[in-house]
């Protein structure tokens, strides 16, 4: 009870139980440092120590104490941040055992330890049943993040944000690998918000080449965090002018790229749908419905390509002080759109499940020829619904959402990426979650 442990009874008969176990070859016995007994076992015998409270500040030294004691040492804390965690590897990499991050930010330490030969890792049997918080069920093992073929050359990227448990982008990127034949995995990365749990991170794994880190998503709220650590001479040049990276590349030698696979990810499927290239939005009226970051990285690249552009939000000062920046035009998110837009864009959350009844408009101007709505859940909005009942050709935000991740792989491997593997993914994901 005492390190986390579900057993309420007196201390004699549990190690008397240990004891017994411990008769039987090949059975591994796990006992708590601060027992003051030693077993003779048959198997092997586990030295453990389990902080919920946080990571202990001689943990190095921990590790080898439990390491003198038992034939396998276990430490198990609960990290700050995953920059925190990576210093299970460092365990690992002196004395092999069992080092985990316990909770959400250190799903990476017990995904990764195979490729630092751990003795071993723990799983749950099913969704909200593990022993400790943190754990990937046996399924997500086998099958999500691929435990079986992680090894010592594997490559290692993930996805960084706030909140990240419903990311789909390590189904889609570990999908991607299997399918193009890439030793690397994917894993989350919860870190909290602000510049400095990003930048700890960020400097934790440069001191870490042996990790071989090769590339990281950034999602909210840490795109303009991670513009800001690489530096603008170091990243692309629309990512600069719009304040905001999503795709992060390290080389072996630790040199760091960044990049916005966002806006070409939106805009590509724009011009899929109309059967045009870029160069064909020059002088193409566009509504532009909100005025936060999805939509400051789409209007920056129509503005780029040449679009008029209208941006259209709730908060008119915020449409106003973005339509200042990039040329364009403000007005107010009303009931319907005024204009003559050939194209209109949803950048704001309305009609996002739960509130898929909810539509930004009540009606489609007769001059659209094409809806784009950048939500991917539910795939066909009310907005994209009524749009196809209007005759306009439609774009969905699962087209946006894997055009980016599709590009990030390209960005990272330099090989061509499996779009329908990634895109199967998806849709199968959103799918099962809403049941249609």
């Amino acid at each position: 009870m005492r390190e986390g442990g579900k057993y309420a009874g007196d201390e004699r008969p549990r190690l008397a139980l240990l004891a017994h176990a411990g008769e039987f070859p090949n059975v591994f016995v796990d006992l708590e440092q601060d027992v003051p007994v030693r077993l003779d076992v048959r198997g092997g015998l586990i030295r453990s120590r389990h902080d919920f409270n946080g990571c202990p500040q001689d943990l190095d030294n921990l590790f080898a104490v439990l390491s003198a004691a038992g034939d396998v040492p276990k430490v198990a804390f609960t990290p700050a941040g995953p920059d925190e965690a990576l210093r299970a590897f460092d365990l690992l990499r002196q004395t092999p055992g069992m080092a985990l991050a316990m909770g959400e930010a250190g799903v990476l330490s017990r995904v990764v330890a195979k490729k630092f030969g751990a003795f071993g890792t723990f799983a749950a049997l099913s969704a909200g049943e593990g022993s400790a918080p943190g754990q990937p069920t046996i399924e997500e093992f086998k099958t999500l993040y691929r435990w079986d073929s992680i090894g010592p050359r594997t490559a290692v990227y993930g996805v960084i944000g706030h909140p990240i448990a419903h990311s789909m982008s390590p189904a889609i990127h570990n999908a991607a690998f299997a399918a193009a034949s890439v030793d690397a995995v994917y894993v989350p990365l919860l870190t909290p918000p602000g510049a400095g749990p990003f930048n700890r991170f960020m400097d934790a794994l440069r001191e870490r080449p042996w990790l071989d880190w090769r590339g990281l998503s950034v999602t909210i709220p840490h795109k303009e965090n991670a513009l800001a650590y690489i530096g603008a001479a170091r990243c692309d040049e629309l990512a600069v002018r719009i304040g905001a990276v999503n795709t992060i590349t390290i080389s072996p030698e630790g040199d760091l790229r960044g990049d916005n696979t966002d806006y070409p990810a939106a805009i590509d499927a724009l011009c899929a749908a109309m059967g045009i290239a870029r160069a064909g939005l020059s002088g193409r009226s566009v509504a532009v419905l909100g005025a936060g970051g999805a939509a400051r990285a789409i209007v920056a690249a129509l503005r780029h390509y040449g679009a008029r552009v209208a941006i259209l939000n709730r908060t008119v000062r915020r449409a106003e002080l973005l339509a200042e920046e990039f040329g364009c035009t403000a007005g107010p998110l009303g009931a319907a759109i005024g204009g003559e837009a050939e194209i209109v864009i949803n950048c704001t959350s309305i009609g996002m499940r739960p509130n898929t009844g909810e539509c930004p408009v009540t009606s489609i101007p007769e001059s659209t020829k094409v809806v784009f709505d950048t939500i991917y859940n539910p795939i066909e909005t009310q907005l994209l619904a009524r749009a196809r009942r209007a005759g306009c050709a439609t774009v969905t935000g699962v087209d946006m959402f894997v055009n980016q991740a599709v590009a990030q792989f390209e960005i990272w491997t330099k090989g061509i990426a499996p779009r329908g593997v990634m895109r199967n993914v998806v849709v199968r994901r959103l799918t099962h979650t809403t049941g249609h």
